[in-house]
């Protein structure tokens, strides 16, 4: 069975898809361990009421930031993750955690990657992007994550018209509704496949 770990900063709608999607068995998987880097966060709060392990790691819990990635990694661990996804995280992965679980860590991205992604492109700042550059699609993407921003393999790909008298809104609302979709279906699918091989 596919044992997820989602790390999540901010409001956790993304999360709370996610673990409704498992509870209801939508997604044939568990979610395992829930982190934050915001222990006041709408996430951590979601993550509690849901009845998921959760943990808070920060530069508040671990100064130095070796150490963070290392209790991040031993905490996977010990919850028997086999899929970590990033779920509105707003901090880079460590080097620990990325080698251990590589291809094996997600994010999803509110663009058609590469397009209009990488370091500054994030929420509405990608959507007004797209407004300013004529694009006439956008959409969403599920891609790995490495040490680079945005730049890992893309698994899946959603798209999405971009009219002419839309707004930034608009453009966000639709994408919004498209990841949503796109994420679960693809967790759907990677739950379907062999268990990720982690190294112990």
């Amino acid at each position: 069975m596919m044992r997820l770990g989602i790390l999540s900063s901010h409001e956790g709608s993304l999360l709370q898809l996610v673990l409704d999607s498992c509870s209801s068995g939508k997604i044939p998987a568990s979610v395992d361990l829930v982190i934050s880097n915001n222990s006041k966060s709408r996430a951590y709060r979601r993550a509690v009421e849901g009845g998921a392990a959760t943990l808070h790691l920060s530069s508040k819990t671990h100064r130095d930031p070796g150490h963070l990635d290392q209790a991040m990694l031993q905490a996977l661990i010990d919850h028997d993750v086999n899929l970590v996804l990033l779920a509105g995280f707003m901090r880079k992965i460590g080097p620990a955690t990325l080698a251990h679980f590589q291809g094996c860590i997600i994010n999803t991205h509110p663009s058609l990657l590469p397009r209009f992604g990488g370091q500054g492109y994030y929420g509405r700042r990608v959507h007004a992007a797209v407004l300013a550059s004529g694009e006439k699609e956008t959409g969403a993407s599920v891609h790995h994550v490495t040490e680079h921003y945005d730049e890992g393999s893309v698994i899946a790909r959603i798209r999405v018209p971009v009219h002419p008298e839309d707004t930034v809104e608009d453009i966000e609302n639709r994408v919004k509704k498209a990841e949503r979709q796109l994420l679960v279906n693809t967790l759907i699918d990677l739950a379907s496949v062999t268990e990720p091989n982690i190294p112990d």
